[in-house]
């Protein structure tokens, strides 16, 4: 089993990864880690942190010389950020932020939309700031990382990860699932959005300078894609242990993504199951990757049946909420008074559906690096591997009797 857990808050010292069922022998290519956390980053939107922000993950175990050991991987990612914030992070730890006894008042206006309410009842918080510390989307770099290494994993057994921006507010590509993986993987590096249609791209960033003008935010949809993904990852005899639901959780859990799709996702439900479900016929050409003897001529279902991969691309949607923190903020009330006043306002983005999608990847590489290990086992790269090889060749041998 692979799994993970982060500690660390926006405007802490460092965030903190903690990987656990890396395998023993993979080199940690951490200039590629970088690169995905540089790509998180980006995106035509995003605020002022990211120019003050440079990520780059530091190992602190489970990696000597380089290469895994078995053993937890554990990460550091330091926050440039935090000699801005030290004092105010530190008040109630027996260091005054200054004579007044304060550096930042505390944060006591709730912002709708975000988990600033509900967690200050929740926790017992007077100042929200406990809650939206670690609330915030901050978080997603340590998931990145780990979501990086989780990658290095499945490159060796031929798995292949991207993703694309597919709307912005209401302008949107027509439909995701023409969209091809070689051409989501064909997008320049410095494009403003991530979206594979240069002049839809030039409509979704006049939607976010029109959000920035009105001191508002906006949200939209992105699709990641995974390809030469082995067949039979997942499992349909518990609900637990189905991919998609695994997925969708993983998906989910990044902040503002209100809803997940696999393959055609919600409008699977306005189609007669004729023009649905992906027909199944005898494969004709070159020997697939995945040593399956079937071609599907669509692949509605996103690359999974019954929550089992079947060979075909996966295909994992997310749609993001616009961001909880506007410049021209939404009626609140003041906790400390309960009298009506505007939300509280945190340096914040105007879009991030780039990045989230960036963050989507990871969570996506963390799922299937979990799912494969679950199934070709391992202790080692080398078992993994041969494990991975020895299951491929079973089915290919399987088809090619026929």
């Amino acid at each position: 089993m692979l799994r993970f857990l982060t500690a660390g808050e926006s405007h802490g010292k460092a965030l903190v990864v903690i990987l656990e069922g890396v395998p023993a022998g993979l080199a940690i290519d951490f200039d590629a880690v970088t690169v995905q956390l540089r790509r998180r980053q980006g995106g035509y939107g995003r605020g002022r942190r990211m120019a003050i922000e440079s990520d780059r993950a530091e190992a602190l175990s489970g990696i000597r010389h380089g290469v895994t050991t078995g053993a937890p991987v554990a990460l550091l990612l330091p926050n440039k950020d935090w000699d801005n914030w030290q004092r105010t992070m530190q008040v109630g730890a027996g260091q005054p932020a200054d004579a007044s006894g304060a550096d930042r008042p505390a944060v006591t206006r709730p912002r709708p939309g975000h988990a600033d309410l509900a967690g200050a009842v929740k926790y017992g918080h007077d100042d929200i700031r406990d809650v939206l510390e670690r609330a915030s989307a901050r978080e997603t770099a340590a998931r990145v990382a780990a979501g990086a290494i989780a990658r290095q994993l499945l490159q060796p057994i031929g798995i292949e990860i991207v993703s694309h921006v597919v709307s912005i507010g209401s302008v949107s590509l027509p439909d995701h699932l023409a969209i091809t993986f070689d051409e989501a993987r064909a997008i320049r590096d410095d494009s403003p959005l991530h979206c594979v249609d240069d002049a839809i791209e030039r409509r979704m960033i006049a939607e976010i300078d029109r959000a920035r003008e009105a001191g508002d935010t906006m949200g939209g949809s992105f699709e990641v894609l995974a390809r030469h993904v082995p067949v039979g990852l997942g499992s349909y005899v518990q609900w637990d242990r189905k991919l998609d639901g695994r997925l969708a959780q993983a998906v989910m859990s990044i902040p503002a993504i209100k809803g997940v799709g696999i393959g055609r996702g919600p409008a699977s439900a306005a189609l007669p199951g004729s023009r649905l479900h992906d027909e199944i016929v005898p494969h004709a050409g070159q020997p697939r990757s995945s040593g399956l003897g079937v071609d599907r001529p669509t692949n509605n279902a996103g690359g999974l049946e019954g929550g089992v991969t079947n060979g075909e691309d996966l295909r994992v949607s997310g749609y993001m909420k616009p961001i909880a923190t506007l410049m021209k903020p939404l009626r609140s009330v003041d906790l400390a008074t309960m009298a009506e006043s505007p939300a509280t306002v945190e340096r914040s983005d105007v879009c991030a559906v780039p990045a989230a999608a960036v963050v989507a990847e990871a969570m996506v590489a963390l799922v299937l690096a979990d799912a494969a290990i679950e199934k070709f086992g391992g202790d080692s790269l080398v078992e993994f591997v041969a494990n991975w090889r020895a299951s491929r060749d079973r089915t290919s041998a399987r088809f090619n009797r026929k």
